[in-house]
């Protein structure tokens, strides 16, 4: 039985996206031809990879990590999917 190999769809809030796309163009200058975003993707993942083969780099990496104050997963896509909002004035209940 063959497999397939399809590609997969992920959903990225809009910035991720953006920036993606950005990091794919700076991506096509440097190499001076086209790098689409699924490759800047490809190649980010090496970069990150090759950075962490390195002991130091990987436990630096990981304190870092740790460290951080991060959102839970589903409260990042809530955020970066949000439309920016002004904040609105609270009314006072009246008593």
């Amino acid at each position: 039985m063959e497999v397939l190999n399809l590609p997969k769809t992920v959903n990225l809030p809009l910035r991720v996206h953006e920036d993606l796309i950005r990091v794919s163009e700076e991506l096509s200058l440097m190499a001076k031809k086209p790098i689409s975003t699924s490759m800047a993707v490809d190649l980010l993942m090496e970069i990150y990879r090759a950075h962490l083969n390195n002991p130091c780099a990987l436990d630096a990496f990981s304190q870092q990590l740790r460290s951080l104050n991060l959102m839970a997963p589903e409260e990042f896509d809530k955020y970066w999917d949000e439309p920016e909002k002004t904040p609105q004035p609270k009314h006072k209940e009246k008593t």
